[in-house]
Parts: C-alpha cells; structure tokens; sequence
C-alpha cells in the first residue's frame, strides 16, 4: 500500500502473467520486485500507487471449471475489484491467453468479443464518490509457444498461438472503438521454457512499456 493520498492510482488486472508465474515451475511466484507491476511501482515511485490484481487461470468470462478454480472469470469479480479499489485513474488490462486453451474451443473473434463485454464494464463504471471514470490500457494477450512439453500435453494450447496473432489485431480496432489505450507487445517479450508464463527479462520490458504508457495518459 501506498500511503501517500496524492498518489494516481492504477489497477493492474489480469492473469498469471500479472500474478507472476514462474515459467516452468511448480505454482512458484516471482518476487514482487521482479514482477512486471513490482517493477513499475518502483519506476513511477511515490507519487503512483501500483495494485495488483493477478491471478492464475483467470478467464475473461468463462473463468476455469476445474475444481479449486473458482472465481476465475473476470467478468464475474471485475465490478466488486473496481469498486474495492476506487478511486483509480486508470485499469490497466492483460487477459486473454487462457481463453485461447483448446479445450474451450473459442475463436479469436469469439475472445475478441468478451474482452469487449468486460471492457464495456470497466469504462462505464464511475467512482462510487467522483464523477470521473478510470482511464483504460488493454495489453495484447502474451505469445503462447505450443513447441514445449507444457503445452503439448493433452495438445492444452494446440492452436492458440495463430489464436494470439488474430486476437491482437482484432484487439487494436477493439481499442479504437472503446477510446481506450492500446499497448501491443513486442516479439522480445517472450514465455519461458513452459512456452506460456513470461520470463523475468521480458516482465522487465513490459514494466517499461507500461511506464511509458502511464506517463502519457497520467
């Protein structure tokens, strides 16, 4: 917690790649000074206070049916999460490699269009005691390497990586139309050896992009 009353807040919302999972381990975290929203409190400094709202397997509106997943699907908790943490100046957003797991057979467009549900929410819900609205940065979905043992088994995210390439320039109009800020990871921004949790340098990089982004909009 930032104690500073002055400082702009920014809500961080996403999967486990804003969780920080350590690619190829066992449900181990980064620290907090590695992971990518860690990092960014530390460059913007006291004047911003960064939120974190990671978690692993989390969907954008079908959650995860497996048991000990529940409460997984970001449509669902996203209203409660706004207001527990308002007043925010800004929701930055990173979803959307889970919904590309085969097993839930949706499309690009398909994903591309529940982003858009949830994003209708998160831009039309004011401060419960201000007038204004939280400002909007949806990031591209993280890039799925199927080639690893991770993802090969059971063929878990057997086409998603073609899914990610569409649903990224799906994404971009998706913004246009919101009027939101739109942030499109670049190839250096890579998935350890899972092939889908990030590695320490790239959360390293998206803590960067990220500053630069805030800096513009804030």
């Amino acid at each position: 917690m930032n104690t500073n009353p002055n400082a702009k807040r920014i809500l961080c919302f996403g999967d486990s790649n804003v969780w920080g999972y350590v690619s190829g381990s066992d449900h181990n975290r980064y620290p907090s000074d590695v992971r990518w929203t860690g990092k960014l409190q530390n460059i913007l400094g006291e004047n911003y206070e960064i939120i974190e709202e990671g978690l692993n397997s989390r969907g954008i509106s079908m959650g995860d049916p497996r048991p000990g997943k529940e409460g997984r699907s970001a449509r669902d908790y996203i209203i409660p999460c706004l207001d527990s943490h308002d007043p925010l100046e800004l929701v930055v957003i990173l979803l959307g490699t889970n919904e590309t797991k085969s097993a839930f057979g949706l499309t690009s467009e398909q994903i591309s269009g529940n982003l858009l549900e949830l994003l209708g929410i998160v831009c039309s819900r004011k401060s419960q005691f201000r007038t204004q609205k939280p400002k909007v940065l949806l990031i591209s979905p993280t890039p799925v390497n199927e080639n690893t043992d991770y993802c090969l088994k059971g063929d878990k995210y057997k086409g998603a990586a073609e899914k990610i390439i569409n649903l990224r320039k799906l994404l971009c109009g998706l913004a246009e139309k919101l009027a939101i800020s739109y942030l499109e990871l670049p190839r250096d921004v890579e998935p350890g050896p899972d092939g889908v949790h990030l590695t320490a340098k790239s959360h390293e990089k998206i803590a960067d992009l990220v500053k630069s982004r805030v800096l513009e909009l804030l």
